[in-house]
């Protein structure tokens, strides 16, 4: 970690892994899912020791303390560092984890869709249509 003053948010989350572009972390900021301190921010505002981000990745939010600045993105456990998560954030992402491990299978509960070969042989059977070769088309001319 170097000794620098400020810096700018979106090298900053590049900088701690939160996205994994410069360009993913400015894209996030301009829909608003960022906020530093509270306040909506800018790609271009300044970074701070000790000021609070809260931001959202995909389902999961994280509200973190920025702990250091670094002028270069490094390895992951350099990268753990320069932020603190919140008790409150680490708390309402592991309940949202457990959430999504306990929540039903979405497929489960399908009933209709595309009838499997079982299914599509049953219903030949019942309609019918299995071994009446009379009401087919043919191409005989005797009737």
């Amino acid at each position: 970690m170097n000794t620098l003053e400020t810096m700018r948010l979106d090298k900053w989350l590049w900088c701690a892994r939160f996205y994994k572009t410069r360009s993913l972390a400015t894209e996030e900021i301009g829909k608003g899912r960022v906020t530093v301190n509270g306040q909506l921010a800018k790609p271009a505002r300044d970074l701070r020791c000790g000021d609070t981000v809260a931001l959202r990745q995909g389902p999961v939010a994280r509200t973190v303390l920025v702990m250091g600045l670094s002028g270069a993105r490094g390895p992951a456990p350099v990268a753990q560092q320069l932020y603190q998560e919140t008790p409150d954030s680490i708390a309402t992402r592991e309940k949202a984890a457990e959430l999504r491990r306990l929540a039903p299978e979405p497929a489960a509960t399908l009933h209709e869709g595309r009838p499997t070969k079982r299914d599509r042989r049953e219903i030949d059977k019942v309609s019918n249509k299995g071994g009446d070769w009379g009401s087919r088309w043919s191409a005989s001319i005797d009737e």
